[in-house]
């Protein structure tokens, strides 16, 4: 079973950075998708982004492209998310997931991202 664990999160002044980063062990994860997703006060989890294994194709939110980038280092098992021009509607829980082709996610245990107005 794979653990994934996410850090980086924090608060952040509207228009401000951060990077996300999510250490996987237990297994290797090149093969694996990996993806983030957040869940806001009172909302759904949703989407963010995702990145494949093989290949590295990327995949956004359409309302998060051309601020969040999600990147992977397979060397380390690590997966980010860079966020940028982080607005108070991006406050959210965000968790790590991966997934094993052909299987369900296995997701983090998440890390808060407040960004203040």
């Amino acid at each position: 079973q794979v653990q994934l664990v996410e850090s980086g999160g924090g608060l952040v002044q509207a228009g401000g950075s951060l990077r996300l980063s999510c250490a996987a062990s237990g297994r290797t994860l090149t093969s694996d998708s990996m993806g983030w997703f957040r869940r806001a006060p009172g909302k759904e989890r949703e989407f963010v982004a995702a990145i494949t294994g093989i290949g590295g194709r990327t995949y956004y939110a359409d309302s998060l492209k051309g601020r969040f980038t999600i990147s992977r280092d397979n060397a380390n098992n690590t997966v980010y998310l860079q966020m940028n021009s982080l607005k108070p509607e991006d406050t959210a829980v965000y968790y790590c997931a991966a997934q094993k082709p052909g299987s369900s996610w296995n997701w983090g245990q998440g890390t808060q991202v407040t960004v203040s107005s």
